[in-house]
């Protein structure tokens, strides 16, 4: 599968020696078994069509949606333009950039940052997973999809973030609002070089406390492998 990976943001320079760029740990995250393309989207750079490949991942970001940034609007034409026609993971930023173009809203929220390591409840069934169990995955972010697009659906969220996870019902797309993709030495890290800024102290103390609990992105990596080999296997 050609999977094209949207990065709509970075981690902070200091960090990329050790951790790399966001395309770079989703492509650790699903594995060397797909082919790959990385597009610079805050570059201006998308693919020339949607079929250009086999589906995309849109990545996180610090950007938010509502930012009047020149990129926002090419990502939400492409990513109308490819609705139906590929399949699609958004996953934080891309979990609000896909609700926001396809009829949702993404506002910053007043509960302020979820950072850490948060727990979500399964509310659907799909089939692309492996149980009902809730997971737990790091999350880094304060702006939240509080109305949901038509066709969507909730599959998993909790009291902090109950728009967690969504699947789109009129096309093959999937989003969340975690990261996956992070492994607990860069979530750490990120808290780390955030301290004092965006988070105070005691946030920051207690965020780095939870990442020491079980973590599941390896299982969520499977979601998103299942959910992709099923959606391409039906377009097939």
């Amino acid at each position: 599968m050609k999977i094209g990976l949207l990065e709509t943001g970075e981690p902070p320079v200091a960090l990329q020696p050790a951790f790399g760029r966001y395309g770079t740990m989703f492509q650790t995250l699903l594995g060397p078994g797909h082919a790959y393309r990385t597009f610079d989207v805050q570059a201006g750079i998308l693919p020339a069509a949607p079929r250009a490949c086999d589906a995309y991942v849109i990545t996180g970001s610090s950007a938010g949606v509502y930012d009047d940034l020149p990129w926002i609007a090419p990502l939400t034409d492409f990513l109308r333009a490819a609705k139906g026609q590929v399949p699609l993971v958004g996953v934080c930023f891309g979990h609000q950039i896909m609700a926001e173009a396809f009829g949702g809203q993404v506002l910053k929220s007043d509960r302020g940052w979820g950072v850490g390591l948060h727990a979500y409840d399964i509310q659907a069934a799909e089939p692309w997973m492996d149980a009902l169990d809730p997971v737990a995955i790091p999350a880094s972010h304060q702006d939240q999809v509080v109305i949901l697009p038509p066709g969507a659906r909730v599959a998993a969220g909790n009291a902090f973030t109950p728009y967690g996870v969504l699947v789109y019902g009129d096309q093959p797309a999937i989003s969340m609002q975690f990261h996956p993709e992070f492994e607990p030495a860069y979530a750490a890290a990120l808290i780390e070089a955030r301290r004092g800024d965006r988070y105070t102290d005691a946030q920051a103390d207690a965020a780095l406390e939870t990442l020491r609990g079980p973590n599941d992105r390896a299982r969520v990596a499977g979601w998103i492998e299942s959910f992709l080999t099923q959606a391409t296997e039906r377009r097939a």
